[in-house]
């Protein structure tokens, strides 16, 4: 296979590690080989950003919940 590879790539233009690249991509993609497909992995990319910035969101009334309590708790009081 890698004697195939070195014939193909110069010919498409790109060097033989690339080409053996887009030929592993491709079979982790039909199911040949083991390993998570293209599309399951920009899938995980994906959720993971939106868990990211649900993470940032939530993040933001915790912080203004504590400053309030913080301010309640600093202030003088008043009889």
């Amino acid at each position: 296979m890698w004697a195939a590879i070195l014939s193909i790539a110069p010919k498409m233009g790109c060097t033989p590690q690339t080409l053996c690249n887009w030929v592993r991509r491709h079979d982790r993609d039909q199911g040949l080989r083991p390993g998570l497909a293209t599309a399951d992995r920009e899938r995980i990319k994906q959720l993971e950003r939106e868990i990211r910035e649900l993470c940032q969101v939530n993040e933001i009334p915790r912080k203004a919940s504590a400053y309030c309590a913080q301010a309640e708790l600093d202030r003088r009081f008043k009889p």
